[in-house]
């Protein structure tokens, strides 16, 4: 196998987001009187969008359009104020960055995450490295798992999509990178199971970052 390029999804896969995410859905449901979710319940609300997030973390009797967007206007506000009170790279993640730049392979980012935050985040917390296009989530292109961005990323770097690695986290990722004819592969350091990411068409498995360099 030979690849001539990274696409990589953010939360769960490059940074490990999931405390300020968790705390600021939290702190917008406090706000509106609703009760909060233990840390990890968050595993299952990332992946597909900050409106799926906030609509699952909300009350049942709660999710009609109108609570929604309350909702999410609430969480983005206090996740603008501390997304990087705990966000970090995941161990091992600046070693892979290296070897892959090292390598001189091209690396993209395809988050679900707002265009904003996901330029923000890059920026702020992965400095070192280049990455192009970065795709965050955007107004009028179609969320992950939808393959739309993936192509448009493999198209932008003059790639066939069957020459890119795809790293996530969720089967939201492994379905982006199948429908996309990109080769998926499960980060399990991230906030699925392995048996989520083999069952939704991870080709294979990742212990830690630097298993990629096996693809290589």
């Amino acid at each position: 196998m030979r690849f001539a390029a990274t696409v990589f999804d953010l939360d769960g896969t490059l940074l490990d987001t999931l405390a300020d995410l968790a705390n600021s859905t939290n702190a917008a449901l406090a706000a509106a009187g609703h009760p909060p979710h233990p840390t990890d319940a968050y595993r299952y609300f990332i992946g597909n969008g900050i409106e799926n997030l906030v609509r699952c973390a909300l009350p049942a009797t709660a999710r009609d359009d109108a609570s929604v967007a309350r909702a999410k206007a609430a969480m983005e506000a206090e996740y603008s104020q501390r997304w990087q009170d705990k966000t970090q790279p995941y161990a091992g993640v600046p070693e892979l960055l290296d070897a892959l730049s090292a390598r001189q392979m091209p690396m993209a980012i395809l988050s679900n995450k707002p265009q904003a935050f996901t330029r923000l985040a890059v920026d702020a917390l992965l400095p070192r490295w280049s990455f192009h296009p970065v795709c965050g989530a955007q107004p009028n292109i179609p969320p992950k798992p939808d393959p739309v961005a993936a192509l448009h990323i493999a198209a932008t770097l003059g790639l066939s999509p069957e020459d890119c690695l795809y790293l996530g986290d969720t089967d939201t990722d492994m379905q982006t990178a199948t429908r996309a004819g990109m080769y998926a592969l499960g980060a399990t350091w991230g906030f699925r199971s392995g048996d989520e990411l083999r069952q939704s068409g991870a080709r294979a498995l990742l212990a830690e970052p630097l298993d990629l360099l096996n693809f290589l």
